[in-house]
């Protein structure tokens, strides 16, 4: 069983009133959660690393939880994403182990999310940015909720550590016009359309 031993979490809120047009009625809200981890692998190559992403569970569960705690709750919340940067030690695979533990916890979270979890992954030291994308938790097609959150913590991850990174926003980007399909349109869910 591999140790992430967690160092510190972030929580970062943003309410969005405009982006150059008219004030929106209800803002939109959007939130990440941080998590610095150590990396247990890190300047050693592990062959099988499948062992981790059962170990990784408990973090995403905690992370999905203490974001939506901190978002007011999940009614409302139709859009996520998730990323991770391995420190310089550590490869981009051990980045890429984010993928069951944090995308199937917001899932279970959340409640019914039937499209897949956008992600981003890089390898990096203390203060590296990562751009996170995000998609609507029903269907992948929903442009209006196409967007990325930029995050990073200006310690971290340090050469044998990792920062895993969940996202959620409530409602559209606050200018979105740009057509396609609504998100009231979603008639398949299949996760697509």
């Amino acid at each position: 069983m591999a140790e992430f031993t967690l160092r510190k979490t972030q929580i970062i809120l943003e309410e969005i009133h405009h982006d150059g047009g008219p004030v929106a009625e209800v803002p939109r809200l959007r939130g990440a959660v941080l998590a610095l981890v150590r990396n247990p692998y890190a300047g050693v190559y592990q062959a099988d690393l499948t062992q981790a992403l059962e170990d990784l569970k408990p973090l995403g569960l905690m992370m999905a939880q203490k974001l939506v705690d901190a978002m007011g709750g999940a009614e409302g919340i139709d859009s996520y994403g998730k990323g991770g940067i391995a420190g310089e030690a550590g490869e981009l695979e051990h980045a890429a182990l984010w993928h069951v533990a944090g995308g199937y916890s917001m899932r279970e979270v959340l409640g019914e999310s039937l499209a897949i979890v956008p992600s981003s992954k890089k390898q990096g030291g203390p203060g590296t940015r990562l751009d996170v994308p995000m998609g609507h938790t029903n269907a992948a097609y929903v442009r209006s909720h196409f967007d990325a959150m930029e995050v990073g913590l200006p310690e971290g991850p340090r050469a044998d550590e990792l920062l895993y990174v969940l996202t959620m926003a409530k409602g559209p980007r606050v200018h979105a016009r740009l057509g396609g399909l609504a998100a009231d349109q979603i008639s398949k869910f299949d996760g697509l359309r």
